[in-house]
């Protein structure tokens, strides 16, 4: 593989304004593609399998719609001061109600008061009206105007909220906080290199691929429609890799400039290096991300689709556009400091990192211990994690959403918002109704069953069981069960429970079920490439081992912070609410793949150190001293990325990235510059230990450039750079 990326680094070198166009020209088109004719499906989260899902498409084909597509609001309006049955009182209202059906696009909105079908409650202090709006329409303006209604309520001295939400939107995901990290993330570029050029040429590539991703990811909707939270995962981790692969292939290309190599000798030799290891660790970053399909929920496999598209676009602009950029920038890329000694034998420094590394290996027990430590208690909150798909009410506490959400819970009770749907089906549906609503009535935790109606075929039959308890309630989960326990005992008839609470429990149990069965296939995964990789048995288990505790610190961090409200004051998006149901399996595949890049940067330079004969605590300390620079600033920017992210308005949006921003940090500044050289030094040679057998059988991937010749193009020490190497590449000095 090396010899193969090191010709095409070679043939991008050559061909850079090919390259360069090239790839502006794929933004262009994209764009074009994608302004005209992308789409977007409702955002909804769909777990197809469970019980209640099954329950809905049965719902579906005996009760179906009239064929027109509408959403609903609640209209919830409340007498402060006395009921909402007095005269005064409900002219206010139904005056309300007629402003309310004269708004554009509203199918109907019911009337609380009528006799046949009340909505009162039992204090007769509130009433609620159901609005239903075409959602042909625009329906943010459609909730602006409803909002209006109720504001007119509230100035006639009534308490009016709007429950409900017709449509999520698409959360904001390249705001103010998102900018600011990006700068944050040009800024580490700057100091790590010294040089705007290569900071700038960095920024750029990265911008680029990103670009181009999110570009065909919305490309692709005008095919087929995505999820409006499908594109976040893509841009999210597009520009963090993208920044990344650029910085090792870029750190590889000056670190060659600075030992005297050419031009293009340096461009073939990091890209058939440093390149090689960028492939795999975005192969193996894509292979996490393509893994969320086997669990089998529909939303969470497109979001893992299109997020391995932008990395796999991050591999490719890594590997062909950079090489361009670097033909381009030529010695450039070095600081002007750096120019002067090129090809010179320069000392190495005893600096920060090379001690860092002898005092972690010389104090290995007490740092492996410490470090260790450190992450369990961070992941100590995970224990109190709480997850849910939905947030009853709306993730936000302050909007007229939750009020009108904790009005009606109040009012007429906490399950009354969004009771269980039960469907009654036998060949004698109308007869063992009565004996069916008796027995779910004495259940524990029924507050009222309600017969709805009876399918057209008369075979089927559709209650409402209003539950005592919230929809998060585990008490409400029991009672599912129970209900469903009931399936076929009373004379033979079948019970299937549905309705958005029953589908919200099914779905965060089968995603709980589904992260542990996708740890388990991402935990074999790194084992099985690692072991391939540094041909060895021990190094893979204390790599996964640190990647656990990791995602353990990244969890307990999210926990806290947006499910205990530890810094309320600090993150804007809403907190206090349960976490989604989605996010520990969107972080731990994410966060695996980011924790294998880092480990493959740091440890291949401590493999390649050993095979060339030094001793494994020396090839630790060497390995680590060449490639610690570059993880720390890769981690650095990751952390700026994703930290801009984590200041997101949206829960899901910045839950995700706080994790993440956690995740990383821990990952790359305590398992690998902590805990792995503590490791591997306690471990000595056992550490590169495999049976022969086994490593006759492996593969070979050489991500360190042994099949590369070394003594290539090497010129002698002090020489001047050539002519041919400093044409169309920039000067050399």
């Amino acid at each position: 593989m090396a010899r193969l990326l090191s010709r095409l680094g070679r043939f991008s070198a050559r061909h850079r304004w090919a390259v360069l166009v090239s790839w502006l020209l794929a933004v262009v088109v994209l764009a074009v593609v994608a302004l005209t004719g992308m789409r977007f499906g409702d955002g909804g989260f769909d777990v197809p399998g469970t019980p209640s899902s099954e329950a809905m498409s049965v719902l579906d084909e005996e009760f179906p719609s009239d064929g027109l597509e509408t959403g609903t609001l609640q209209l919830v309006i409340e007498n402060p001061d006395g009921d909402i049955v007095e005269p005064r009182v409900m002219a206010e209202v139904a005056a309300a109600l007629d402003d309310a059906r004269d708004i554009d696009g509203v199918a109907s909105v019911s009337d609380p008061f009528d006799q046949a079908q009340p909505y009162i409650s039992e204090d007769l202090s509130t009433a609620v009206a159901t609005v239903s709006v075409d959602k042909s329409v625009d329906l943010e303006v459609a909730t602006e105007e409803i909002v209006e209604v109720a504001d007119s309520l509230r100035d006639a001295g009534l308490n009016a909220e709007v429950g409900n939400s017709l449509a999520g939107g698409v959360p904001e995901i390249l705001g103010p906080s998102e900018i600011v990290g990006a700068a944050l993330a040009f800024l580490v570029l700057l100091i790590t290199f010294g040089s705007l050029v290569a900071a700038g040429a960095n920024m750029f590539s990265a911008l680029i691929g990103v670009g181009v991703g999110i570009l065909g990811v919305l490309a692709f909707s005008a095919i087929t429609p995505i999820g409006s939270l499908t594109p976040i995962l893509a841009v999210m981790l597009g520009l963090a890799v993208g920044i990344d692969y650029t910085l090792f292939i870029l750190a590889r290309y000056r670190t060659e400039l600075r030992e005297g190599r050419g031009v293009h000798s340096a461009i073939g030799t990091a890209v058939g290096t440093a390149g090689s290891a960028v492939v795999f660790a975005g192969a193996t970053v894509i292979i996490a991300l393509v893994g969320l399909t086997v669990v089998g929920i529909t939303f969470l496999g497109e979001m893992g689709l299109a997020a391995a598209l932008a990395v796999g676009v991050a591999v490719l602009m890594a590997v062909t556009l950079v090489p361009a950029l670097l033909a381009f920038m030529g010695t450039r890329a070095l600081a002007r400091r750096d120019r002067k000694t090129v090809g010179a034998v320069v000392a190495e420094k005893n600096g920060f990192i090379a001690g860092w590394a002898r005092f972690v290996t010389k104090r290995r027990a007490i740092s492996l211990l410490g470090g260790t430590a450190l992450l369990v208690v961070a992941a100590v909150p995970v224990m109190s994690m709480q997850t849910a798909l939905n947030i009853p009410g709306g993730e936000d506490p302050d909007s007229t959403q939750r009020a009108a959400y904790e009005l009606v819970a109040d009012k007429f009770g906490d399950g009354a918002q969004d009771p269980l749907v039960v469907l009654v089906r036998s060949d004698n549906v109308e007869s063992i109704v009565p004996r069916v609503t008796e027995a779910i009535s004495d259940l524990d935790g029924v507050e009222m069953v309600v017969p709805a109606a009876v399918s057209a075929d008369g075979d089927t039959a559709m209650l409402t069981v209003m539950s005592s308890h919230g929809p998060l309630d585990s008490r409400t989960a029991d009672l599912v069960h129970d209900i469903r326990a009931e399936d076929g005992e009373i004379g033979g008839a079948q019970l299937l429970v549905t309705g958005g609470t029953a589908m919200g429990l099914d779905s965060d149990e089968q995603l709980q079920s589904a992260l542990v069965l996708y740890i388990a296939l991402i935990v074999g995964l790194s084992l099985v490439l690692m072991i391939i990789l540094f041909r060895s048995l021990l190094i893979p288990l204390v790599a996964t081992i640190g990647f656990l505790l990791s995602l353990g610190a990244g969890l307990g961090a999210t926990v806290a912070i947006f499910q205990w409200g530890w810094l309320d004051a600090i993150i804007p998006s809403p907190q206090g609410n349960p976490l989604l149901s989605l996010l520990p399996i969107v972080v731990t595949g994410i966060l695996f793949g980011l924790a294998m890049d880092y480990q493959v940067f740091l440890v291949s330079r401590m493999h390649e150190a050993h095979s060339r004969g030094l001793s494994p605590l020396d090839a630790i300390r060497t390995g680590f001293r060449h490639s610690a620079v570059v993880v720390v600033a890769a981690a650095a920017i990751m952390a700026a990325v994703f930290g801009g992210f984590a200041m997101s308005p949206s829960s899901l949006v910045g839950s995700i990235a706080l994790a993440l921003t956690v995740g990383v940090v821990a990952d790359a500044f305590i398992v690998r510059m902590v805990l792995i050289p503590a490791a591997l030094s306690l471990m000595g040679k056992a550490a590169w230990w495999m049976p022969k057998w086994l490593d006759r059988v492996l593969p070979t991937i050489d991500v360190e450039g042994a099949a590369l010749d070394q003594s290539r193009d090497i010129r002698p020490e002090g020489a001047p750079v050539l002519a041919r190497d400093a044409v169309g590449a920039g000067r050399a000095n």
